[in-house]
């Protein structure tokens, strides 16, 4: 059944005040965001309303054990200007998926997707028109309950808000790969989105960015040889003809652009293998001139080209260029903004609302 959401609309909105060419990154947000609550069981009063701030108590237990996970997604404007969406049902399932880990109760997926529609319905003026910009969507839930004790709370909220945002990256990236510190280790929470995960990833990204690197390669906890993925990325290496991407095995997170890019691969007539690959393996590779590109894939950078990585006290070189990244981030745009005949299914169209 349908969630019934009430909206309250601001009285006048901000759009007109932004400059779509040069959107702050993460510090601009919308009119509006969606709010639900769960509490006895069940999530109740799905609402729309004005953006501002939250009162929080100081026990809400999200603050001190740390229930929280989060989303990101993007909406896109096609070529009449109509509101579309990327595979949002599989939002949904993946915060399901990092809900159930983190002892946290599932949204369900009508609730998720029909409460995305009606924000980007109500903020379709917020999505940037120019080519690689467009409407960041953060759904995210936390445990508001004030209790100060180990135990999974028993009150949630659920909130998506949205961001305009311009491209992420601008220029081929350099990563470094990390020896001393770990994102996940088996039996912990690498696969969920969950917001601990990524407080525990900045301190070494500050430092690889103080080495001039732009974000983190992470390895496995046990020996420090397994490539898992990146700061805010999955990542493949075409070796030989071959692209190979870490396989999921419960320290990746299931990326949804991932999912999307190995489909596209394949039916570029791409062999795709996903398994465990080792940063010897690429150091290896690149020696022998079988490296033949890298990028990352993700809902904020997109499609990024990696350029090197650096390890102790080498430099892996990558690639200067990056052919088939490059034909991939293009066709997934294309397909996004509706330029491209969506043959895999991907998108969701969302109905303006009418002012």
């Amino acid at each position: 059944m349908k969630p019934n959401i009430s909206i309250t609309k601001v009285g006048e909105s901000k759009v007109d005040a932004l400059d779509f060419n040069n959107i702050p990154l993460g510090t601009t947000f919308t009119d509006h965001m969606f709010i639900c609550d769960y509490e006895n069981g069940e999530w109740t009063n799905p609402r729309i309303v004005p953006m501002g701030l939250i009162p929080t108590h100081p026990a809400a237990m999200a603050l001190h054990y740390g229930q929280a996970i989060f989303e990101g997604m993007k909406a896109y404007k096609d070529a009449e200007g109509e509101p579309m969406l990327f595979r949002p049902e599989q939002n949904a399932k993946r915060l399901n998926l990092s809900a159930d880990r983190m002892g946290m109760p599932n949204v369900p997926e009508d609730l998720f997707v029909d409460g995305l529609k009606e924000l980007v319905s109500l903020e379709h003026n917020w999505i940037p028109p120019h080519q690689g910009s467009a409407l960041y969507l953060r759904p995210f839930m936390y445990a508001d309950e004030p209790f100060i004790g180990m135990r999974a709370a028993t009150h949630y909220k659920f909130i998506i808000m949205a961001s305009p945002a311009g491209p992420f990256f601008s220029k081929r990236i350099k990563l470094w790969a990390e020896k001393q510190f770990i994102r996940a280790a088996t039996g912990g929470t690498g696969e969920a989105k969950a917001a601990g995960n990524y407080a525990a990833a900045i301190r070494p990204t500050e430092l690889a960015k103080a080495k001039g690197y732009d974000q983190v390669l992470w390895l496995d906890a046990t020996e420090h040889k397994y490539i898992q993925e990146v700061g805010t990325m999955n990542i493949f290496f075409k070796i030989n003809g071959e692209f190979i991407t870490p396989e999921l095995d419960g320290s990746v997170l299931h990326g949804i652009t991932r999912a999307s890019v190995i489909e596209m691969l394949r039916a570029m007539n791409y062999s795709v293998t996903e398994r465990k690959i080792t940063i010897d393996e690429i150091k290896k590779a690149s020696r022998n001139g079988m490296l033949e590109e890298a990028f990352g894939t993700g809902t904020a950078v997109g499609i990024a080209y990696i350029q090197e990585i650096g390890l102790e006290n080498e430099t892996i070189h990558v690639s200067d260029e990056s052919p088939v990244g490059l034909e991939v981030n293009d066709t997934l745009n294309a397909i996004k903004t509706g330029q491209l005949e969506d043959r895999f299914g991907w998108m969701t169209k969302v109905e303006k609302e009418l002012v």
